[in-house]
Formats: structure tokens, C-alpha cells, sequence
């Protein structure tokens, strides 16, 4: 089966006009399912627009994607627009009927409209095959998940539920299942026998950039590192699986994070800082209390880091450092594995030994291995080198991924419903202990390196 209509709750947001359109512009444009013509492309949303406007916003998004093609001109052209309150099981009804086929009702909305949404729908009686696409975040904590979820399933089965996650559509993040058990280097040191700790990275030279009104009741351990890192963190860090079905790779990142534990106490396993006044590539940026929307009085973090751990035969012991901020001087994006000391150095090789370093660059992908090698004239003094190797890109933005699964009706990138909890789970008392002040707010200026550096 697969799905015959795309239709877009919020279909004139920043989310749907900045990567949903571009990502399905791409996607038409790539030689996925050539035999197959396009889905039926249908907005909603509140305000008032004429079919025109509503084309010439599609093909705008359309081009931002720098593609062509016959499938793309035809999806512009065939696309309408419905003036929807999608919280009304009237409206709701009056909009599927102006679908064709199977639909795929993608949420792009803010998660208190969408939960409304989902109720509206109990209401209506929904195609065969429907399909429900949720966007991050699944919920607001480990109750309000549950809670979602017990209604979702109301409406469809689990496996017509896409909750997405488009880290897990990024190829470079994709790409560590090749580097995990491809290469014969790598797989058989990927325990807590030849690991010493792990560290994932996602540092942004992005400040708040106008999205105040997530980013300030979100912040960014929220934002990143459980909605995010902790996906990368379970493809990093999973058991090897017989074959990449969504079923095996579903359970076994479900496996990793049911085995996940904040390492320490919440007040000693995280840190958290925000920005103050800074410049960033030459321009001026505000602190964060004083961006437009920022209530100070929220206490919103922009830079968060927690080390967990996974308590299972593999990793037990080995500390596992996640870190994301925003407004920082150089953006590092990557995950690094480093490798514990060799048991015994023959006496007479002298020099300043460091551990073996793995890197898995993303955004660019890239692999780096830091080893240590014999220096230059004297083959006895060791020193630290680095080899690097620049990986493939895509050929698919990561919506046109994420869409490529929801199109065919595969929830392999999909993040499952006990997933999600089990993220909320894991983070739940680091946000207590934030919560309650419990770990002191650091400041940084924006541009800088950060509070800890």
C-alpha cells in the first residue's frame, strides 16, 4: 500500500514552508518510485487563501530545493488549499473528503494543537491505511507522551504512526550503521572492553533565529538531546542486527534506551548555560533574555550536557557525554569514540601517548582516526596523527527521507511510541533538577566556545 495523499495540517508555517515542501520537491525529483505519480499535495490551515496564493507558495518552496522535473511541476500544479480549524471534527471530515486515496495527515503543528487535533479526530471516521505523521516533540514529558500515545492508538494502529525524527533521515547519521558493521577495523573494539567513553556533539553557530515560541518552553535539552542525540546515540551504540528491517533496527535502539540511565546524579551528570551578548561571523547578537518572545523568568537553557549510561553487557561503565548548544563560536557537529590505552607500551618507545580517537563527523560527514604513529626522524618518539576520510553525502535532504518512508508506508525512521517515552524517561530527572534549580545556570557570550572550554 501506499499513500496517495499528502496532507498538511499547518500548511503555512515556518516547518512546511522552510523543509516539508523542499524535502517532497527533492524527494519527486530523485528517482524514487519513477512509476509512481505523485501524491496528491493538500494544505490546511486556518487563514484564508486563494488557490493561486496557494500554488505560487508551494512552487516558491518547490525551487528553494534547487530541483526540476515533471513529477515536482506536476505536484505544484495539482496541489489545493482547505481553510481548516483543525480542531473541529466538521472541518476535519470536510478536509479528507478533499483527499484521494490513502492520506497521510502530517502534523505541522505545535504539539498542544496537534494533541487537540488528535482528539477532534476520535470523531471522524479516518480512510483505510490513514497514516499519522507526528512532529518532535512527542509530548512535553513522559506523562504527556503516554498520554499522546494512548490517543494516537485510538485512531490507528502503531504502525500507522510516524513519529518523526529527522536526525534519523539525515545520511550522516544513517551512515554510522555502515561504519558500525562494515568494517572489521571498527566492530570488534565497539564494547566496554576497548572504549573508554563517548561523546556526541551538536553545537550550533545559530542564536535563537526568531523561534521563541518553541525554543522558550523547550530549551535545549528538550530540543536537542532528547528529542535528537539520544536517537543518535541508540544507532551508535546498538547491538548488531541480522538485517536492517524496521523491525530488528526499531528494537534494537529500543534495546539501548531502555538500558539508559543518567550516570550520576542529575546535579552532577548535567551542566546548563545560556547565552549572553556576543558577535557571531561579524554580526552583533543579542543576549538570550533579550531576544524578542524570551521570558527570563523561564530560566530556558541554550546549552545543555549530560553523561549517561548504558547498563548492559556491552557499554556498562562507559561514560556517555551528550552535549548540543546553540550561539557558539565554531559549530561541531559529530560523535566521538575514544578508545581505551593499550595494555602495555614496549619500553623504549618514548613521547606523549594519547588514546586512539574515533570521530564520525556530521554536517560535513566525515571520518577521522586519531592514532599514534612513530614522529617524524626519530621512529621511537610517538606522536598523535590524524586520517581522514570525507563520506558521501545523500542524495535526499532529510525530509525527503523522512517523507520517502511515510510515502511507502515505512516506519523505518520512525521513532515507536514506547521509544519516545523511553526518551522522556531517561531525561525526566535532569529537567527536575533543572527544574528546581538544582544545577546552576552558567553564561557564555555568544560567538565564544562556551562556558567550559
Amino acid at each position: 500500500m501506499a499513500i496517495e495523499t499528502l496532507l498538511v495540517l499547518g500548511a503555512r508555517g515556518d516547518l512546511t514552508e522552510r523543509l516539508l515542501l523542499p524535502g517532497l520537491a527533492s524527494l519527486l525529483a530523485s528517482d524514487w518510485e519513477l512509476d509512481q505519480p505523485p501524491p496528491l499535495l493538500v494544505g490546511a490551515g486556518r487563514a484564508e487563501m486563494t488557490p493561486v496564493d496557494w500554488r505560487q507558495r508551494v512552487r516558491a518552496s518547490f525551487a528553494s530545493a534547487e530541483v526540476r522535473g515533471k513529477r515536482v511541476t506536476e505536484a505544484a500544479r495539482r496541489t489545493r488549499y482547505v481553510q481548516t480549524d483543525v480542531t473541529q471534527p466538521a472541518d476535519l471530515r470536510r478536509l479528507l473528503d478533499a483527499c484521494e486515496g490513502t492520506p497521510a495527515i502530517y502534523f505541522a503543528l505545535p504539539p498542544s494543537v496537534a494533541a487537540r487535533a488528535c482528539e477532534a479526530l476520535k470523531d471522524v471516521e479516518l480512510p483505510a491505511g490513514t497514516m499519522l505523521v507526528m512532529e518532535k516533540p512527542f509530548g512535553t514529558d513522559l506523562a504527556g507522551a503516554r498520554k499522546l500515545n494512548q490517543l494516537v492508538s485510538r485512531l490507528v494502529p502503531e504502525k500507522q504512526v510516524f513519529r518523526v525524527d529527522h536526525f534519523l533521515g539525515r545520511s550522516d547519521v544513517l551512515t554510522v550503521l555502515g561504519l558500525r558493521f562494515g568494517n572489521r577495523l571498527l566492530e570488534p573494539v565497539w564494547n566496554r572492553d576497548h572504549v573508554q567513553s563517548i561523546e556526541i556533539v551538536y553545537d550550533e553557530d545559530l542564536a535563537l533565529e526568531g523561534r521563541a515560541g518553541y525554543y522558550d518552553h523547550a530549551g535545549a535539552l528538550v530540543d536537542m538531546i532528547q528529542s535528537h542525540l539520544l536517537q543518535v546515540m541508540a544507532v551508535l551504540m546498538m547491538e548488531p542486527i541480522a538485517s536492517l528491517d524496521e523491525r530488528s533496527f526499531r528494537d534494537a535502539k529500543a534495546a539501548v534506551l531502555r538500558a539508559t540511565r543518567v550516570r550520576e546524579s542529575s546535579r552532577t551528570a548535567a551542566r546548563r548555560a545560556r547565552y549572553t551578548a556576543g558577535r557571531i561571523g561579524g554580526r552583533s547578537v543579542p543576549a538570550y533574555t533579550r531576544e524578542q518572545g524570551v521570558d527570563p523568568a523561564r530560566r530556558t537553557e541554550t546549552l545543555a550536557e549530560v553523561t549517561f549510561e548504558v547498563r548492559n553487557a556491552r557499554w556498562a561503565g562507559v561514560p556517555v557525554t551528550l552535549r548540543s548548544g546553540k550561539a557558539l563560536g565554531a559549530p561541531r557537529k559529530e560523535a566521538v569514540v575514544t578508545l581505551s590505552p593499550v595494555a602495555h607500551l614496549p619500553r623504549g618507545l618514548t613521547g606523549e601517548e594519547t588514546a586512539d580517537v574515533i570521530t564520525i563527523g556530521f554536517k560535513p560527514p566525515r571520518l577521522a582516526l586519531r592514532l599514534n604513529v612513530s614522529g617524524e626522524g626519530d621512529p621511537f618518539d610517538l606522536e598523535s596523527s590524524e586520517v581522514t576520510a570525507t563520506l558521501a553525502p545523500g542524495a535526499l535532504p532529510a525530509y525527503g527521507e523522512v517523507l520517502a518512508g511515510v510515502l511507502a508506508c515505512d516506519p523505518l525512521l520512525s521513532v515507536r511510541g514506547d521509544v519516545a517515552e523511553e526518551c522522556w524517561r531517561i531525561v525526566a530527572p535532569v529537567l527536575k533538577a533543572f527544574a528546581a534549580d538544582e544545577v546552576p545556570m552558567e553564561t557564555y557570550p555568544a560567538g565564544s566556545g562556551g562556558p567550559w572550554q
